[in-house]
């Protein structure tokens, strides 16, 4: 029998083995990135107390204001920029210099890179 493994299951068994590795803490925090169809997601989480410090998505009515309606428009990478940015933001207003980075499974690569250096940006460490 042929083993086929669906390129979401694969990331899904990727971001498993990336989960066992790595966790957040209240004074350098994990931030998960999800990519949904339409959308881009970013959260900064403390492992140890298990809740979210900051949070930032393209659902956001900055996104809507600065690059319309369309949803082609809202996950380009110049929009994965700003989210990184908006999120390296509230991350200094909450005193957190440091991360931990967490793709997801996803490949560091577009998107995902371009969130990532937005919070670098913004002047938090890795």
């Amino acid at each position: 029998m042929e083993k086929v493994i669906s390129r979401n299951e694969a990331r899904l068994k990727r971001k498993k083995r990336i989960r066992k590795k790595i966790f957040g803490t209240p004074d350098k925090p994990r931030v998960c990135v999800y990519k949904s169809i339409r959308y881009l997601y970013a959260q900064a989480i403390d492992d140890i107390n298990g809740r979210t410090l900051a949070s930032a998505s393209t659902l956001e009515k900055v996104f809507r204001e600065k690059f319309g309606n369309n949803s082609y428009n809202i996950k380009n990478l110049k929009a994965a920029r700003l989210l990184g940015n908006i999120l390296g933001e509230r991350l200094k207003e909450k005193g957190i210099e440091r991360i931990v980075f967490d793709r997801s499974g996803y490949p560091y690569h577009g998107r995902v890179k371009e969130i990532a250096d937005g919070i670098r940006e913004k002047g938090i460490i890795f």
